[in-house]
């Protein structure tokens, strides 16, 4: 079992802050931490959101903006000394699903994005610097009205469950508390 680990949650739980922790510990005891951002900012409010992001990220943290591809950046930024934080696998899902809608844009091809989400799965499996990654859990709420919205949500969930059996550890955040388990290796569901 690799040494990876997925942190799920809903919006302002705490995932972030909890990930930054764990790569706060990481880089105390002389290893490396290398970000590696997801978002795109489409609007002010998004700007303003990865402005709080940048500012308020821990010294000494690298940073490499990626909105889409993930696992090549995963394997160009993968040392044994180097913790890589994922933040976030929600936005890397709404870059390959729903640029569209922000950006105006023709939706993306469904055989592209398969062949990405398979790299990362790949990546995870095939990488050994430890990864901490950050992932919202949206599967909770009343079932949108929209069926664009409701296939993202599907995808998010089956994603966060295929990166959930190649990490080591899960953590759950709810109102800034991690409820964090070891993760018991099961085969894919068909």
């Amino acid at each position: 079992m690799r040494a990876h680990h997925l942190i799920v949650g809903g919006q302002k739980s705490g995932k972030t802050r909890h990930a930054e922790g764990l790569a706060l510990r990481w880089q105390r005891g002389g290893g490396r931490v290398q970000v590696l951002a997801t978002a795109e900012a489409h609007d002010e409010e998004m700007r303003a959101r990865i402005a709080h992001h940048q500012a308020s990220r821990p010294a000494g943290f690298g940073t490499v903006e990626e909105p889409r591809a993930l696992a090549a950046a995963l394997r160009a930024h993968a040392r044994a000394d180097t913790l890589l934080l994922v933040d976030c696998l929600t936005l890397w899902l709404t870059n390959w699903l729903m640029p569209y809608v922000a950006a105006g844009g023709e939706p993306p091809s469904q055989a592209a994005w398969l062949q990405q989400r398979a790299a990362l799965l790949q990546a995870l499996e095939e990488i050994d610097s430890p990864i901490v990654l950050v992932s919202n859990e949206v599967g909770w709420g009343v079932s949108p009205l929209s069926r664009e919205v409701r296939g993202f949500i599907d995808q998010l969930g089956l994603l966060n469950q295929d990166v959930a059996r190649r990490c080591g550890h899960l953590t759950l955040m709810a109102a800034g508390q991690a409820f964090t388990q070891a993760v018991t290796p099961q085969e894919d569901l068909p």
